[in-house]
C-alpha cells in the first residue's frame, strides 16, 4: 500500500532504533483484533529495536465485542510491545453513559447497545428514565474495575518523534498544546481539509476510509472495521510509514 500526498516536505520519523504500530479503530470487532495482532506478532518479531503499539480510540461500539477487545488490549498485546491508548469519542460515550445515564438517548444512536449485550446487560426497549438507569447500573455492576479503569485512563494524545497521535484530529490554526479535548476526540472536516502544518504529523482515526491515507501533515487508519471487515495499522520505524491490515474472510 503506498503513501499519497506528501508534498515537498521533508517525511516525519520516530527515534532512531523505535518501530511504532498504530493501531485504527476497532469498534468492537474482537476477532478482527486478534487477526491484527498476529500480523503485528509476525512483523515485530524481524526487529530487536524498542517497540511500541498505539491504540487510536473507539475500542467500543457498532461491533459485537467491546468487552472482548478491551480484555485484548489489556491482556494480549504481542509480546515485546509497549501499549499505549488513546480515547475515542465512542469510549467518552460509556464514560458519560456511566455518569449520566440520560446520555444514552445519544449514545443508543451510535452503537450503545452493542457495547451493553457485550457487558450482559439487556438495552433499555424503551425510552423510559427508570430503565436506562437499570441499565446504567447493570452495566456498573457487570463491568469490571480493570475496565472501568482502563476507560478512566485513556489519554487523549500522545507524541513520539515527529508524530502526535490523536483519535479524530486537531484544530488547524490552534497550537498543540492548546488542543480542546473535544477537538481531539471529534474533529472532522476542518481537520480532514486542512493542508497546513501543525508542527506534527497527526496520525488518527475516527473518519472510516476505504484504505489507509498519508498525507504530508496526517496519517489515517479508520477503515472501517465494524461496516468494512478491515481492520487497519500503520507502522512507522524511521522516516519509512507502511500499513498492515487484518480482513474478514
Amino acid at each position: 500500500m503506498k503513501a499519497i500526498g506528501l508534498g515537498s516536505r521533508l517525511p516525519a520519523s520516530v527515534p532512531e532504533n523505535v518501530r511504532v504500530y498504530a493501531v485504527g479503530d476497532i469498534h468492537g470487532c474482537a476477532q478482527l483484533l486478534d487477526m491484527l495482532h498476529d500480523k503485528i506478532a509476525e512483523d515485530a518479531a524481524s526487529a530487536s529495536r524498542e517497540k511500541h503499539i498505539v491504540y487510536l480510540g473507539d475500542f467500543t461500539d457498532r461491533g459485537p465485542d467491546s468487552r472482548g477487545v478491551v480484555e485484548r488490549v489489556l491482556r494480549k498485546v504481542p509480546a515485546g510491545l509497549t501499549p499505549h491508548y488513546i480515547r475515542g469519542n465512542h469510549d467518552q460515550a460509556v464514560l458519560d453513559f456511566l455518569d449520566e445515564p440520560e446520555t444514552y438517548r445519544v449514545w443508543r444512536g451510535f452503537g450503545g447497545a452493542e457495547t451493553l449485550m457485550s457487558y450482559g446487560v439487556r438495552p433499555p426497549l424503551f425510552d423510559i428514565p427508570e430503565q436506562i438507569v437499570a441499565a446504567r447500573d447493570a452495566l456498573r455492576t457487570r463491568m469490571p474495575g480493570e475496565h472501568l479503569a482502563f476507560f478512566n485512563s485513556l489519554a487523549l494524545k500522545l507524541v513520539i518523534g515527529d508524530y502526535l497521535f490523536v483519535h479524530a484530529g486537531i484544530r488547524p490554526g490552534v497550537p498543540l498544546d492548546k488542543q480542546d479535548e473535544q477537538d481531539l476526540m471529534w474533529i472532522r472536516e476542518e481537520f480532514l481539509s486542512s493542508t497546513s502544518w501543525p508542527g506534527k504529523v497527526i496520525v488518527h482515526g475516527h473518519t472510516p476510509l476505504p484504505a489507509p491515507v498519508r498525507t504530508a501533515n496526517r496519517i489515517s487508519v479508520d477503515t472501517g472495521a465494524y461496516a468494512t471487515g478491515d481492520l487497519s495499522c500503520a507502522v512507522l520505524e524511521g522516516t519509512d510509514c507502511r500499513f498492515l491490515q487484518a480482513k474478514a474472510s
